[in-house]
């Protein structure tokens, strides 16, 4: 996704000092950090957690109710919560077990003793024995007999529930099952299967797994080289090809060893080998613009717009958002799970969603979360609003935010010098930004109001144009649907916020989310959630106003008070001119495939994933002649804080398959190759969801080798390869929010990001029910060689050749036997 733009960009400097036993220092000084910065957020998420449960579960009047409560009844209501917020921790620290496991134990343990037998094997008569003096001379024997049977009992329970995670801890580990074909389930994964379902069989809450996930194991060496020279296979020439052969044999003979030993060690002591540094030397101290280049957009429904009010969808959006936000810090979210299946998935990535901004540095940038914020900010015509969304404990209601935003439309006052454009020095390079942030935002009035930006829930822009597929020009305006939520006027959006919505004029909608928190399936779930609760649960008047009454006593949005010096304007125009650069270069088509869907593919036993990843293969080559290096993004939340991996699509079998087709060979031939080019693809899917990936090993590898103040020629020039088709399919996680059958009009669009290689393409896609598949495509203007809306064409026209191709032997038996899909059971 838009990671790898950084991901080739990537470099960093270390110069440590001394010999070489200094330099070892160094990398394990760094190994011993990464640990600490990973117990101290195990402790501190605790901490979090329960501190934004116990302010979040205050009186909990509905949302549309009203506004007044005597001390006494929101007394009442905040004893009331926190006993449901003691309740949550003490569920979630017992999990996999149950609260009810503690009185079976008892009950059982006295039962044994009844019988005049000692479970306990003298146990309890030692208890007995090292009682309190004060208890031994209050209580009589026989009391004191059931006090030590009852410590007992709970240590017994504590050790059940430690040996229970422990097991479900084993059983996460284990991912033979997603290698098996679909019908040829083995034994040993039936088995797997049922012990799983039995310890995952009670309602867990939104973290409840997290202590169970296993780590992300560290792949053998040998492992990945093996596999990353079979990737580049196919992109090399035969004496290029001997090069890299030779470059890797002596890298893992020499270097490579070395650099494993300490990530290993790094393993061993951190909850997962990759995330941290990941997110710190691929985003955070990425020093160009992170608008365009790391940020992505989301998009509305493709058909419908459920109320041109724009400050009636601002309304619902909001709230919707914060209803997300309370069921979060509620931890009333069900854990997201691998898709069909029980087997849950990380949701460290959903902590910092909210309340959440990256500030600039000189060196790297610093993700900054909030316990709370009951505010948002606005920005509409140049000016910045704090808009307060909750009264008294009590979130406003959609009519209320509603009232409030109208009153920002309908204010008059101008913006204030050098406000209009200010959210520009987020879209430029970082260093600038913190300069200007450090010398004049650090104090006084402009200190104030840059807080109530960065400590706000989330940004809201009320944008003045009009988007979606509209008018006269259906396939122009979704383009610039989708520029306008990338980038929109480079100002008009404050790109370090953790996400951004955009409110239209005509009320269509859309997100911009920063990338170094979290990833896109995180946002995406957020946003599903909200476009259906907005459409189907809030919704609206006949005359498309929010529903609920309003309070008009409210105070009005606080207007945002800004000192501009002259020479924070210049860098405000300097910033905005290098944002202007790199948006105008950005081409964007965004298009739905309607000829046939998922539904289709899958009566051909292919995955759909591979089956639209080889369509862009030979989508790419028909394009530009050739092949190249391909990043499809692929999730690693089967482990804690699992981030991503990387898929290399572009593999031996998809360029056997497009060659043969593209040099008429013959249908069966083709068919043939597109099965051994499907069963490829899926298995180096697979293979990057369990850990077994190549390019975040080589990462770390790398950075380990930076840190030892050593040089690997093999690691530079794997680092430096350009990513020229970079492609990442969005998920629909939530498919039961939305009703298709009935409503086939709410149709998400899904959403992309801008092109990775300067002379390459970004591709996004979303697979919506049966039959459509929506693709954003972006590259730049200024290479002569790529254009979205003709490799958007070349798209196109691949997937209706290979579905011609694989249509025309649907009932054969041979090929239905071979193609049978690799999936999970469906008892997962």
């Amino acid at each position: 996704m838009a990671e790898a733009h950084q991901a080739v960009a990537f470099q960093f400097t270390i110069t440590p000092e001394g010999i070489d036993l200094q330099l070892s220092y160094q990398a394990l000084n760094q190994i011993y950090l990464s640990g600490v910065r990973s117990w101290k957020k195990r402790v501190s998420r605790i901490r979090v957690r329960d501190r934004k449960l116990e302010m979040y579960l205050v009186a909990r009047p509905a949302p549309l109710g009203p506004a007044t409560h005597s001390p006494k009844s929101v007394f009442k209501c905040c004893c009331i919560q926190n006993n449901v917020a003691v309740k949550n921790r003490v569920i979630k620290g017992m999990y996999p077990a149950s609260p009810s496991s503690w009185l079976f134990v008892v009950i059982a343990i006295l039962a044994t003793m009844y019988m005049r037998s000692d479970p306990s094997m003298g146990l309890i008569a030692k208890i007995q024995q090292h009682l309190p003096l004060s208890l031994h001379v209050s209580l009589s024997a026989q009391g004191q007999t059931m006090l030590s049977a009852l410590v007992f009992s709970t240590l017994l329970w504590l050790s059940l529930i430690l040996a229970l995670r422990f097991c479900l801890k084993l059983l996460l580990s284990y991912h033979q099952w997603m290698f098996e074909q679909h019908g040829r389930v083995s034994n040993t994964t039936k088995v797997w299967v049922t012990l799983l379902r039995l310890l995952s069989s009670r309602k867990p809450l939104l973290y409840s797994y997290q202590t169970s996930l296993p780590h992300l194991p560290v792949p053998a060496i040998k492992d990945t080289l093996s596999r990353y020279l079979e990737s580049a296979r196919p992109l090399l020439a035969d004496s290029e090809f001997q090069r890299m052969t030779k470059l890797a044999s002596d890298f893992e003979c020499n270097l490579g060893n070395r650099l494993q030993r300490y990530l290993k060690l790094k393993a061993l002591w951190a909850t997962n080998y990759v995330s941290d540094w990941w997110e710190e030397y691929i985003y955070l101290r990425s020093r160009g613009p992170i608008m365009v280049n790391s940020n992505y957009y989301g998009m509305d429904f493709l058909y419908v717009t459920p109320t041109t009010v724009q400050a009636a969808r601002a309304g619902n959006t909001i709230t919707a958002m914060l209803l997300y936000r309370r069921k979060v810090n509620r931890e009333e979210l069900k854990p997201s799970r691998v898709p069909g299946t029980v087997i849950p998935l990380c949701a460290a990535q959903t902590e910092r969603m909210f309340n959440t901004t990256r500030t600039p540095g000189v060196e790297t940038d610093v993700l900054q979360h909030w316990l709370d914020s009951e505010f948002v900010a606005v920005y509409h015509k140049g000016r910045y609003f704090r808009l307060w969304v909750y009264r008294a404990g009590r979130l406003l209601s959609p009519r209320e935010i509603e009232y409030q935003i109208q009153k920002i439309l309908d204010d008059p006052s101008p913006p204030q010098p050098g406000e209009d454009k200010l959210g520009a020095l987020t879209a430029g390079d970082r260093i600038p930004w913190s300069q200007m942030r450090k010398q004049y935002f650090s104090t006084g009035v402009n200190k104030r109001s840059l807080d109530a930006i960065e400590k706000a829930a989330f940004f809201v822009t009320l944008d003045g144009d009009e988007k979606g597929m509209r008018g006269n020009d259906p396939v122009g305006n979704l383009d610039r649907y989708a520029k306008s939520l990338l980038h929109g006027k480079c100002y008009d959006r404050w790109y370090d916020k953790s996400f951004s919505i955009v409110i239209y004029k005509n009320g269509k909608n859309g997100l911009n989310a920063e990338h170094s928190w979290a990833d896109a399936p995180t946002v995406a779930h957020l946003w599903e959630y909200t476009l259906a609760t907005d459409a189907f649960h809030l919704g609206y008047t006949e005359d498309g106003h929010c529903k609920g009454d309003v309070d008009r006593s409210l105070p009005p949005p606080q207007r945002l008070i800004w000192d501009i010096a002259p020479e924070v304007q210049d860098q405000v125009f300097r910033s905005l001119a290098v944002a202007q650069a790199l948006a105008d270069d950005v081409d964007c088509h965004v298009f739905p495939f309607r000829d046939f869907g998922k539904g289709q593919i899958k009566k051909l036993r292919v995955s759909p994933d591979a089956f639209i990843q080889i369509a862009l293969q030979l989508a790419y080559y028909r394009d530009r002649g050739g092949f190249c290096l391909t990043y499809e993004a692929s999730m690693t939340r089967l482990f804690r804080e699992g981030r991503t991996e990387t898929v290399r699509s572009c593999s031996n079998e998809s360029c056997d398959f497009v060659k043969a087709l593209e040099s008429g060979e013959t249908a069966e031939q083709c068919r043939r190759l597109f099965r051994l080019a499907s069963e490829r693809h899926q298995n180096l899917y697979r293979l990057a969801m369990t850990g077994a990936g190549i390019d975040r090993h080589l990462f770390c590898l790398y950075v380990v080798s930076k840190y030892l103040g050593v040089e690997s020629p093999f690691l530079k020039e794997v680092l430096s390869e350009p990513w020229r088709l970079s492609t990442s399919q969005t998920p629909v996680q939530q498919m039961e929010l939305f009703d298709l059958k009935n409503h086939p009009e709410f149709v998400s669009l899904g959403g992309g990001f801008g092109p990775v290689a300067d002379d390459g393409y970004g591709v996004s896609y979303i697979i919506v029910g049966e039959d459509m598949i929506n693709f954003h495509v972006s590259c730049k203007y200024s290479c002569n060689e790529t254009d979205s809306h003709r490799f958007g064409a070349q798209i196109n026209r691949a997937l209706q050749d290979i579905m011609s191709i694989l249509s025309t032997d649907i009932k054969s038996p041979s090929w239905s036997k071979a193609t049978d899909e690799p999936k999970p059971n469906k008892n997962l």
